[in-house]
């Protein structure tokens, strides 16, 4: 792999100890997968932010990366962490669970990393360009970057997105390349999408027949982003997709190279199994939206279900911090407050103890959030649209 002389530089340890440890892993990954160069990138987000997903290891090795001073070069946002930040005692997070958190933010913003934790950056101000070459973590934010916006970037772990951050580039391979970005399948729908959870059904299903494979939909003929955003964290989850293209949808459909693929197709009887299979549940003791975390129009469909009206059990919709300021000027919180719902920030389902908190059934709409839950938090699924899962609770 070539490399500029600044960054040998680097390596040799010319620009302090921990660049040169974290630049040694990104020269590792580029000679594992065959990379030419290091790229600039334009921003990043690093995963492994939860105390729940990293434990003390992780809180230990932040901590010490942050009393070295070590400084991210680029725009650089977390995912999300395992509590609300500001509200975690009133939604009942463990006190020992918080103080371990928050240690572990306050050695991100010693980085000079945003602490806005969310797995939707491109909502919260991390917004990356078509064809910006970037170094992002989280799967479901990697799917929407590259395929949605266009932007580049492979699945990074926790430690080689952090790299990417102190360094500003990333290894010259895989998706960051046009070659690599054609599609591998065909995938014909023949059943109409109605609501994100229909997305969420076909991208489970989808996921799970085509691995890691680069799918080219046929037959979805409209998707808003909050339906793609769903169709995508779902294949990353139950597949390992981080790049799908939709014929007249995606950027890069009519670029793409589509003829003689082999194909699946997947129609009502597919969703409908899809369905069936992500439910293993009955009654919810709470139903969580916002996986990946909401936009301010899921919010405001969510407020306007619930308006006048009382909750049976607690409905949470997890989103950005800025996203909830921002339904907040709206008056979304409060119609959702006065029902006995709650607008939570920074943390997700997937990440926070809920396990410790009193529940064993969550609700769900998202496929993302039903393929992990039973594993990362122990919890039986109720997996069904908004509409059904908000009526069940009135």
């Amino acid at each position: 792999m070539h490399l500029t002389k600044n960054e040998e530089k680097i390596l040799n340890g010319e620009n302090g100890e921990v660049m040169k440890r974290l630049f040694r892993l990104l020269v590792r990954l580029g000679d594992i997968y065959g990379a030419d160069k290091m790229i600039p990138v334009g921003s990043v987000q690093v995963a492994g932010v939860s105390y729940k997903s990293i434990g003390d290891p992780g809180m230990e090795f932040l901590e010490d990366m942050a009393s070295k001073n070590a400084k991210v070069q680029v725009l650089t946002y977390l995912n999300p962490a395992g509590m609300d930040l500001e509200d975690w005692k009133k939604y009942g997070f463990p006190a020992d669970f918080a103080k371990n958190q928050l240690r572990i933010m306050d050695a991100f913003r010693k980085m000079g990393i945003v602490v806005t934790a969310t797995c939707t950056p491109y909502l919260a101000g991390n917004l990356p360009r078509f064809r910006e070459h970037i170094a992002w973590s989280e799967s479901s934010a990697v799917s929407f970057s590259n395929s949605v916006i266009g932007a580049r970037t492979n699945r990074e772990g926790g430690p080689s997105a952090l790299a990417a951050a102190i360094c500003g580039v990333t290894p010259n391979y895989g998706l960051h390349l046009w070659e690599n970005r054609q599609p591998t399948i065909k995938v014909k729908v023949d059943v109409d999408l109605d609501f994100n959870s229909d997305f969420g059904s076909l991208g489970w299903y989808v996921g799970k027949q085509v691995k890691n494979k680069i799918p080219y939909f046929t037959g979805i003929k409209n998707a808003n982003t909050d339906q793609l955003k769903a169709l995508g964290a779902a294949m990353a989850a139950s597949g390992a997709v981080a790049l799908y293209h939709i014929e007249d949808l995606t950027p890069e459909a009519d670029l793409a190279k589509s003829k003689g693929l082999e194909s699946i197709t997947v129609g009502k009887k597919e969703l409908k199994s899809a369905y069936e299979k992500l439910n293993t549940g009955k009654k919810p003791d709470i139903v969580i939206l916002g996986c990946p975390h909401a936009s301010l129009r899921e919010i405001s469909v969510l407020a306007e279900k619930v308006k006048g009206k009382k909750l049976k059990k607690p409905v949470w919709i997890c989103t950005s911090r800025m996203v909830k300021e921002a339904a907040e000027r709206m008056g979304y919180n409060e119609i959702i407050a006065k029902a006995g719902g709650s607008v939570v920030a920074d943390t997700c389902m997937v990440v926070s103890p809920i396990e410790q908190m009193g529940y064993k059934t969550t609700g769900v709409n998202s496929g993302k959030a039903a393929n992990y839950l039973p594993g990362f938090c122990k919890q039986d699924v109720c997996y069904a649209n908004i509409d059904d899962l908000v009526e069940g609770q009135l």
